[in-house]
């Protein structure tokens, strides 16, 4: 199953088009009302969403813990090496999940909504910088009782995996950096330039920018139903001035880039990339592997800025081999 199938499930579609089909009103009263109350009855008996379906096929359960002032969520699940994903900026934990099914077989996988995202705390008051993060994933990572393992990152996810790396070194089995940012070298992307005109399309406030959002991160969009669409882009807004918060800080953050580290990070590391990345610019992976002494770079063909979303059964196939290479 892929991103696209787990959102074609997620509404009353099927029923909105027999009533368009011209039953009588005797008719249309009566599947209105069973569809009431089938839907009642599914939330009161704990029906589980799409998402919920998905997460559990991959041998994934929600569980939090707390670290500092936050109470964290992440989805667990799979026995073996430990594998921590680590989703982008203004992102959640459930955007892995497909992906994190090919994983679950054979190792243990922990996939965590950073501080600020998803369902973890969302709190005004904290700092949001990409070491402050990082610092905050050792701690969860210490709250896990996990020793040593392998970390994937996409996006702001990547450059915290890889300051993550730098820092603590003797706690990675193995970094993977999908689309990852803080190499200002780089070719200027569409996006880089135009948060040099004062737009982020990463921070949504109304459908147009949303649709935009979607546009700039997949090569593709998935298509969505209307009503996944609706809460999809409601949660988005919702977490508007979070999302603003956390990109001024990592802005503000005294840490150098990732750029200028690069020679320090000593695991084996991943580099993959979308080729048409809008986000950050392919370009980027030169940089990357001239820097990390022992990295592989894998550049995929006609895939955006989150390929473990956009193609995660491919892209999961690429970081099983070089995991087990390793």
């Amino acid at each position: 199953m892929n991103f696209t199938q787990v959102f074609s499930k997620f509404d009353f579609d099927c029923i909105l088009q027999r009533i368009q089909k011209g039953e009588t009103i005797m008719k249309k009263l009566t599947i209105l009302l069973i569809s009431l109350f089938l839907f009642i009855v599914g939330c009161s008996l704990g029906q589980k969403s799409p998402w919920d379906k998905i997460v559990e096929s991959a041998g994934l359960v929600e569980k939090s813990t707390s670290v500092d002032a936050f109470k964290i969520f992440y989805h667990e699940g799979g026995k073996g090496e430990t594998i921590l994903l680590v989703h982008g900026f203004g992102l959640r934990k459930e955007l892995w999940t497909v992906f994190a099914k090919s994983l679950t077989p054979k190792y243990h996988v922990v996939i965590i909504d950073l501080p600020g995202h998803g369902k973890s705390s969302k709190l005004m008051d904290q700092s949001y910088t990409i070491d402050i993060q990082a610092d905050r994933i050792n701690k969860f990572a210490d709250k896990l009782k996990l020793k040593k393992f392998h970390i994937v990152g996409n996006s702001m996810g990547g450059t915290i995996a890889g300051e993550y790396a730098v820092k603590y070194p003797e706690r990675l089995l193995s970094l993977a950096l999908f689309d990852t940012g803080s190499v200002p070298s780089a070719e200027r992307s569409e996006y880089i330039s135009l948060i040099y005109q004062g737009e982020n399309v990463l921070i949504a406030n109304t459908l147009e920018e949303y649709n935009k959002t979607l546009e700039f991160l997949f090569f593709k969009v998935p298509p969505m139903s209307k009503s996944v669409k609706e809460a999809d882009f409601k949660r988005t807004i919702a977490d508007a001035k979070i999302k603003k918060k956390i990109f001024t800080d990592m802005l503000s953050g005294s840490t150098p880039p990732l750029e200028t580290k690069l020679q320090d990070i000593k695991a084996p590391t991943l580099i993959l990339w979308g080729d048409k990345d809008r986000i950050i610019d392919v370009s980027s992976t030169k940089i990357l592997e001239e820097g990390i002494s022992n990295s592989k770079t894998i550049i995929m063909k006609d895939c955006g800025h989150m390929p473990m979303t956009e193609r995660p059964e491919e892209t999961a196939e690429h970081y099983l081999a070089f995991i087990k290479d390793i």
